[in-house]
């Protein structure tokens, strides 16, 4: 069959409609339009011609009224350099989210399971699930993929207290969203585009020599070793509640802190200074808990007071040992390595030129009195019943 060339010609079954498009077939079907004047009628065709070559034959079909929203739609997203494509792409992406998404409760929930079977630490869990229930009381029953940045950066900043407080649950939030993109809940993580609140750090605490010396002699024998490991050693708090006496090698003078103990969870030996040996030596067992969690805080401030020491900064013997350690041998490496800490860098700007080395000789020249060893044997004796 003879395909034929669209084209204008005269109608004249109307009084109104003078010319007619002839000739025009989209799939297959006539279509036929009715202009009053011929230029009208050439007009449309051109374009018509122009768009069908260009869009397709569907084009010829399109409603007036989507035509006009497609205009204002495009006009709204010109002063952001977008197109209707690209706002269609990324809604389609949003509705593809939506349906594969879950409750920010539900997500909390894998998580906190995921976390426990990848070995994630006691003290770890409890942080983060402290943290995520909290941010639960007022997102649980919410969409994950619907949160925005803006909620969790105003859900962040109205959560007072330090910032440092603050950048801790931001850390917490990110893992959660990160787990949710990881798991195809969200499209991509929110809090990345939250406000880190500023941290002015100052120098950190730590006890002089003498006051150290003070705080040994006053110990009950009980308390005694977490505050000697503590500032000769530098083991992190949680290390020492967990450490046991089978790991406290005094003849090869090393302390072994196993990887399920250490934050990193890494295993490292750590050097037995000689004073620390000494002060070790009477109350060593070869198995059991070197402290007495339970007693650490009635302790703690027992001796504070006996001692005359007024106060006790936060983490003051790890940041005492890393002090004087740094001071005294000038090596951030092995200080890193003693820690268990990975950057060397980072330690020495935060504890060089804390003390002098002159000050720092004497904390590892810090001893026990001459009758030290009978005293505590019999201190250690009534604190074991």
């Amino acid at each position: 069959m003879r395909t034929a060339t669209p084209r204008v010609v005269p109608y004249r079954g109307s009084e109104t409609s003078r010319f007619v498009v002839e000739g025009l077939r989209v799939a297959g079907k006539r279509v036929r339009k009715f202009f009053k004047t011929r230029r009208a009628a050439d007009k449309w065709l051109r374009k018509t011609k122009a768009r069908i070559s260009k869009e397709g034959e569907g084009a010829v079909h399109m409603p007036e009224q989507l035509r006009v929203e497609a205009t204002k739609c495009a006009a709204l997203l010109k002063p952001y350099g977008r197109t209707i494509t690209d706002a269609t792409t990324h809604f389609l992406a949003h509705l593809a989210a939506m349906e594969r998404t879950c409750a920010v409760a539900e997500m909390v929930t894998q998580l906190l399971a995921a976390k426990t079977q990848d070995g994630a630490s006691d003290d770890y869990l409890a942080d983060l699930k402290q943290r995520l229930n909290r941010f639960s009381e007022d997102f649980g029953t919410r969409k994950a993929a619907e949160i925005t940045s803006q909620e969790l950066d105003d859900w962040l900043r109205g959560l007072g207290g330090a910032p440092q407080s603050r950048n801790n649950f931001r850390t917490v939030l990110s893992a959660l969203f990160a787990y949710g993109v990881g798991r195809n809940y969200c499209r991509d993580n929110p809090v990345m585009k939250t406000a880190k609140a500023k941290v002015v750090r100052g120098e950190p605490g730590i006890f002089t020599p003498d006051q150290m010396r003070k705080l040994l002699e006053k110990a009950p024998a009980r308390f005694l070793p977490f505050v000697a490991i503590g500032a000769f050693a530098g083991l992190r708090t949680a290390e020492i509640e967990r450490l046991d006496w089978s790991a406290v090698d005094l003849p090869g003078r090393l302390i072994e802190v196993s990887a399920k103990n250490a934050k990193t969870a890494q295993r490292r030996l750590v050097v037995i200074s000689d004073n620390l040996a000494v002060w070790l030596a009477p109350l060593a067992k070869k198995s059991g808990p070197v402290a007495d969690i339970g007693a650490l805080r009635i302790d703690r401030a027992a001796t504070l007071k006996d001692a005359e020491v007024k106060d006790w900064p936060d983490n003051a013997l790890r940041h005492s040992f890393a002090s004087y350690h740094l001071a005294h041998h000038k090596n951030a490496a092995a200080l890193a390595a003693e820690l268990g800490h990975t950057n060397s860098k980072v330690l020495y700007a935060h504890y060089r030129n804390r003390v002098r080395p002159d000050v720092a000789a004497q904390w590892w020249q810090i001893m026990p009195p001459a009758e030290y060893g009978n005293v505590v044997a019999f201190g250690a004796e009534v604190a074991n019943g």
